[in-house]
């Protein structure tokens, strides 16, 4: 475990892990949180596959049970903006993993380049709502994917660090 994840999780029993996603096995579990945190973008282990070769995924397990997963999207544009998505299985959620999950996504998104950060939540997820803007995220966008009929919110980090 590295020290960043140890620093983090002090106060979880059994240690928090984070670790990128390797192998068939950890792409399934990235899968399946995403897929129960956004069903209506629910991804194929193959959109999956393709999207870790051009995105950090990783996954939290608390012990052995997996809690978590997260997306680190490079920065892009004049502005360098990058992509930090913490998700956290309802059952596992106030217990600071996603908390954990961002800082080491944001930390990861400063190596990269970054000097902006946003997020991305589906709107009907009050949950993630909160929590990003608990860490000091302001929605910049609110829109609705083609031929589809849930609402989406990019939010933009606007506090210290950004």
């Amino acid at each position: 475990m590295s020290d960043l994840t140890s620093d983090l999780t002090s106060d979880l029993t059994p240690a928090l892990r984070i670790e990128p996603v390797a192998g068939e096995a950890m792409l399934r579990d990235w899968r399946h949180v995403h897929n129960v945190i956004v069903p209506p973008a629910a991804m194929t282990l193959d959109e999956v596959r393709e999207r870790s070769g051009r995105n950090r995924l990783e996954n939290a397990y608390l012990g052995d049970v997996l809690v978590g997963c997260s997306t680190v999207r490079p920065p892009e544009g004049e502005d360098a903006v990058a992509t930090v998505i913490a998700r956290v299985l309802p059952g596992h959620r106030g217990a600071g993993i996603g908390t954990a999950l961002y800082d080491k996504g944001l930390a990861h998104a400063r190596v990269l380049g970054a000097r902006a950060i946003e997020t991305v939540v589906l709107a009907a997820n009050e949950d993630g709502v909160r929590f990003a803007e608990r860490l000091g995220f302001t929605e910049t966008e609110r829109y609705v994917l083609p031929d589809e009929t849930d609402l989406w919110l990019t939010l933009r980090l606007t506090v210290s660090g950004a």
